[in-house]
C-alpha cells in the first residue's frame, strides 16, 4: 500500500516535478556549464548518446508489449495510418507555415524584425515537416496506446520522411538546396526503433518462455510502470541544462517562438485526436495518431537548421524552442487524452 501511494502522490505531483526539473536543467547548465558541454559531446550523427539512453529507458516497456500477431491484423484496419500520414503530410507542415507566419509577421510585428521573422519562420517550418520518431513510443506508452499499432505508424512516417521532407521545405521555404543529414535519419530509425524493438522481443519471448504469458502480461511489465515517467524527468534536466544559455540570454524572443509553436501543437493534436473519434477509432490507435502529429523530430529540425543556416542562427534558435516546449506540451496533451478517454467506446 505504500509503494501504492507513493506513485500516486508522485503521478499527482507530476507537474511540480516537470517544473523543478527544468529549473534545475537551467541551474546545472548555467553554473556546472561542464556537465553539458561533456555531454553534448557524446553525439552519433547529431544525436545525443545520452538522451538516447533515457528514450531507450522510456520505450523499452512498450516494446516489450508488442506482439508480432497484432502487427498482422494492422492491414484489416489502415484508417489510424490513413490518418497519421494524412495529418503530418498534407495538414501540419502548412498549418506551421501559416501558425508561425501570422505570428512573427503579424501579431508580433512590433517586436520581431522583418528579416528575424523570415528565419523564425524557417525553423519553425523544419519543425513541422518533421513528425517524431522516438518520443512518440513514450507518449504512446503514457495513454495506453496499442504498442504494435504504434510501432507501424511511426515505421511508415519515418519511410516517407525519406522522400516527403525535402520536397515540403523546399516548396514553403523556397530553399533551393536543402541539406539533409540523412545519417541522422537513419540512426535515429535503428537507435529509436530497431534496437529497442529488437530487445523488447527478446525480453517478451525469454520471460514467456520461462514463467509464462500470465505473468509477463500481470507481474513482469508492472516492474517498469514509473521509468518512463522518470526517463522523462531526466530528459528535462539534460535538455534544459545543454539550452539553459539560450534561455537566459534571449527569454523574450524565446517565449515569442514559443507561442506559436505550442499552439501549433495543441491544434494538430486536437484536429487528429478529434478525427479518430469521428472516424470511431479506438482510443488506443487515435490517441497516439494525435501524439504523433503533434510531437515533432526535433534532432533532425535543428540538424538541418544547423546545416542551412549555421549553429548560431536565429532558425537554429527557433528549431531549439521546439525542443524546449516539447516535453511539457506533450505531457500536457498525455493527460488531455487521458481526460477524453471515457469519449471513446
Amino acid at each position: 500500500m505504500k509503494a501504492n501511494t507513493g506513485i500516486n502522490s508522485f503521478q499527482k505531483n507530476l507537474t511540480w516535478w516537470v517544473l523543478g526539473c527544468m529549473a534545475a536543467g537551467v541551474a546545472i547548465g548555467h553554473f556546472i556549464p561542464a556537465v553539458p558541454t561533456f555531454l553534448n559531446a557524446l553525439q552519433v550523427a547529431g544525436i545525443s548518446i545520452p538522451i538516447a539512453v533515457l528514450i531507450w529507458v522510456m520505450i523499452y516497456p512498450m516494446m516489450m508489449k508488442v506482439d508480432f500477431q497484432s502487427v498482422k491484423e494492422i492491414g484489416k484496419n489502415p484508417r489510424g495510418l490513413i490518418l497519421t500520414w494524412v495529418t503530418n503530410w498534407l495538414i501540419k507542415p502548412f498549418t506551421m507555415y501559416a501558425i508561425a507566419w501570422l505570428f512573427f509577421f503579424v501579431v508580433f510585428k512590433r517586436l520581431i524584425p522583418e528579416d528575424l521573422a523570415t528565419k523564425y519562420l524557417a525553423g519553425a517550418v523544419l519543425l513541422g515537416a518533421a513528425p517524431c520518431t522516438a518520443m512518440v513510443f513514450v507518449w504512446s506508452t503514457l495513454t495506453n496506446g496499442n504498442p504494435a499499432y504504434t510501432v507501424v505508424q511511426v515505421a511508415t512516417n519515418d519511410l516517407i520522411i525519406l522522400v516527403a521532407f525535402v520536397p515540403i521545405v523546399k516548396f514553403l521555404l523556397g530553399v533551393s538546396h536543402v541539406v539533409v543529414p540523412y545519417s541522422t535519419l537513419l540512426v535515429s530509425v535503428v537507435l529509436f526503433v530497431v534496437i529497442p524493438l529488437a530487445g523488447g522481443i527478446l525480453t517478451r519471448r525469454g520471460v514467456i518462455g520461462s514463467k509464462g504469458k500470465a505473468y509477463f502480461e500481470n507481474t513482469f511489465v508492472h516492474k517498469f510502470d514509473q521509468v518512463t515517467t522518470l526517463g522523462l524527468l531526466l530528459t528535462l534536466v539534460l535538455i534544459f541544462s545543454a539550452q539553459a544559455e539560450v534561455i537566459l540570454s534571449s527569454p523574450l524572443h524565446i517565449v515569442l517562438i514559443a507561442v506559436p509553436l505550442i499552439l501549433q501543437t495543441f491544434l494538430i493534436f486536437f484536429l487528429a485526436f478529434g478525427a479518430g473519434k469521428a472516424a470511431k477509432l479506438p482510443f488506443a490507435i487515435a490517441a497516439p495518431a494525435g501524439m504523433i502529429g503533434a510531437s515533432n523530430f526535433f534532432e533532425l529540425a535543428v540538424a538541418v537548421a544547423i546545416a542551412l543556416f549555421g549553429t548560431t542562427s536565429p532558425a537554429a534558435l527557433a528549431t531549439t524552442v521546439g525542443v524546449l516546449t516539447e516535453v511539457p506540451v506533450m505531457l500536457t496533451l498525455v493527460k488531455t487524452a487521458n481526460n477524453l478517454k471515457g469519449r471513446f467506446s
